[in-house]
């Protein structure tokens, strides 16, 4: 069965996501900007409220300039 995004994992994920945007000294609303989304969108992703894949994952990564394969390992030793 697939984690809900409601489950530990994914709060773990989102957490990881929201460190990844502030430690690129991003707003909400630049990263969507890089992204092509809303700022509501980016907003939805780290409360939870949208669910992550990982197309989204990599653009996320990408966006705030940052190796998502380094930033992969880090969200596995988080407990992703």
């Amino acid at each position: 069965m697939l984690p809900s995004i409601h489950h530990r994992r994914y709060e773990v994920l989102r957490k990881h996501l929201r460190g990844t945007r502030r430690n690129a000294g991003l707003t909400q609303a630049e990263l969507g900007s890089r992204m092509k989304v809303d700022q509501s969108y980016i907003s939805k992703v780290e409360r939870g409220e949208r669910y992550v894949d990982v197309l989204l994952y990599l653009d996320w990564c990408r966006a705030c300039k940052m190796p998502p394969e380094g930033l992969l390992m880090d969200l596995i030793r988080a407990g992703a």
